[in-house]
């Protein structure tokens, strides 16, 4: 943490030089130095959240997302992540349904800044319909006309931004896999979706290493029950 803090400090520092610098060259120099920094924080700060399942430790990150922002306010990418990590404490928490839809209503708030921001649609869109399976998730036999309905437009918008998003395919398989057989969900009808994610994934390439590549280990996991089932 206090290495955290301590490399946020750096960066801010470095941001304060570019502005007072003179020399042009100096300045160049120093706002390298500066993205440098950040590009590492940040991405230390992705890897720890995408490592663990703690809410405690989610809560941390996402204050030093919430410092990330402040660094870099013209970024959506600390928003964006910011959003993830109150959706993943949403899903990990213990508590009740109220305290879980107040976790959904930060991450949306979250995600409405990172798309004021310029936030990659298609990626939006599929971390938007992931908070609404979510808000499904906390009372399904009251909430499943509405938010089903609203995952699969909200996923339909995402693969008009962009089909190759593998996370799409993800999204789409968790919510019919968890869609009762009589009307139309199931492990089996899911299975295809899972396998188009797997295919997707495996030719998906990040724009860089700090752009979104979540979902795949959740995959591959899902996979391997299907497995685990085909055996017993």
């Amino acid at each position: 943490m206090k290495k955290s803090v301590f490399t946020l400090a750096l960066v801010a520092a470095s941001f304060a030089a570019v502005a007072q610098a003179p020399a042009p060259a100096t300045a160049t120099a120093t706002a390298a130095t500066a993205t440098d920094s950040y590009t590492a924080m940040m991405s230390t700060t992705i890897q720890e959240l995408m490592s663990t399942g703690d809410a405690a430790k989610l809560k941390q990150v996402d204050a030093r997302l919430e410092r990330a922002a402040q660094v870099a306010p013209k970024d959506w990418l600390p928003r964006y992540y910011q959003a993830y990590a109150r959706l993943i404490t949403c899903f990990v928490s213990q508590e009740d349904g109220d305290t879980k839809d107040k976790y959904l209503d930060q991450a949306e708030a979250a995600l409405t800044q990172a798309q004021k921001l310029g936030a990659d649609e298609s990626e939006r869109l599929v971390l938007q319909a992931y908070i609404y399976q979510a808000r499904l998730g906390i009372s399904p036999m009251v909430r499943s006309m509405k938010y089903s309905k609203m995952v699969t437009e909200t996923l339909g918008e995402a693969k008009k931004a962009n089909a190759a998003n593998p996370r799409i395919y993800l999204v789409q398989a968790n919510n019919v896999y968890y869609t009762p057989a009589m009307f139309g969900g199931g492990a089996d009808v899911a299975k295809p979706l899972y396998q188009e994610a797997k295919a997707r994934f495996a030719a998906f390439q990040p724009k860089s290493g700090l752009m979104p590549n979540w979902g795949e280990r959740q995959l591959t996991g899902r996979l391997k029950s299907y497995e685990t089932a085909s055996t017993n």
